[in-house]
């Protein structure tokens, strides 16, 4: 079935309230987890919205699982707009939040402002997400009327800084340290939190002492809600998967299984059968035959 036939009947999932921030803290208050997952063109997003999740991100994690980059660094913001708007057309119950590319929002609050801003305005996006302590972007952001969703922990747009992608909040320095940025970030406007990549006991302290959702990827059970990559979910990345990835589906055996047959009905002229093709009428046909059996008819 196709996703224009798909289109002709919306599922239950469809017909449940929208997605907000609102929302969301009332699951937090309510104790019920926030599921988020990611997403990066019109297809897969129609199919994560219509299973019911609650946010849709448009990760810069495309540069890797999309574009095949190594980090996600090199990603651009026309990039990330470009696959915002494809996922808009198709999100119509999670809340859409978009990611905010390396370099469009370190150089200075007002650029900051300004790309968030095109996200918004261009694409579609309800809410843009950051990366780090970034106090007064988040405050001329919220001021602005854009809502933002913070990130702490292992933040992949620092990578290099880090040394490598590895575990956050290991000292007593270091989960001070987390605390204060979580907390700081709420006063200043977020509307949620990201905790990546941090122990467990880390995260649910962090997630008890704030009052806004904090949602986890690599942070525990204890988190208000989860977020996965959508191709680490579905085993359709290249890169053996991180501990806290749990894969509900194998759609890289899926489609290798389905091309191979592809290409092998196509060797063995199987495909297309006479069943798969388009045919002249009787008429027609009878007509073209008289005519090829001219001795003046014209070469093809």
């Amino acid at each position: 079935m196709s996703i224009t036939q798909f289109r002709t009947s919306d599922p239950p999932s469809v017909l449940r309230a929208k997605v907000t921030s609102h929302t969301l803290n009332e699951k937090k208050a309510a104790h019920k987890p926030i599921v988020a997952l990611t997403a990066y063109d019109y297809p897969t997003a129609r199919l994560v919205d219509e299973a019911g999740v609650d946010i849709v991100l448009v990760g810069d994690s495309l540069a890797m699982v999309v574009l095949g980059y190594d980090t996600t660094i090199p990603v651009t913001v026309e990039e990330m707009l470009h696959h915002t708007r494809a996922v808009r057309r198709a999100v119509r119950r999670a809340m859409l939040v978009a990611d905010m590319p390396f370099g469009s929002y370190q150089a200075s609050v007002e650029e900051g402002v300004r790309n968030a801003s095109r996200f918004l305005k261009e694409a579609g996006a309800e809410a843009v997400k950051i990366e780090g302590r970034r106090i007064e972007l988040v405050e001329q952001m919220s001021a602005a009327g854009i809502p933002v969703m913070a990130h702490l922990g292992l933040t992949p747009q620092s990578v290099h800084k880090m040394g490598g992608y590895r575990v956050q909040g290991k000292s007593l320095n270091a989960i001070h340290g987390l605390l204060d940025d979580a907390l700081a970030l709420e006063a200043a406007g977020a509307f949620s939190l990201v905790l990546e990549g941090i122990p467990r006991e880390v995260a649910q302290r962090i997630a008890s002492s704030l009052k806004i959702p904090a949602i986890g990827i690599g942070a525990g059970p204890d988190c208000d809600g989860q977020i996965l990559v959508l191709h680490d979910l579905l085993n359709l990345t290249f890169a053996p998967p991180a501990k806290f990835v749990r894969r509900y589906g194998d759609a890289a055996a899926l489609i290798a299984t389905a091309v191979e047959s592809y290409r092998r009905d196509v060797e063995e002229r199987s495909f297309p059968s006479n069943e798969e093709s388009y045919h002249l009428t009787k008429e027609m046909l009878a007509a073209l035959e008289a005519e090829e059996s001219t001795p003046t008819r014209k070469a093809w």
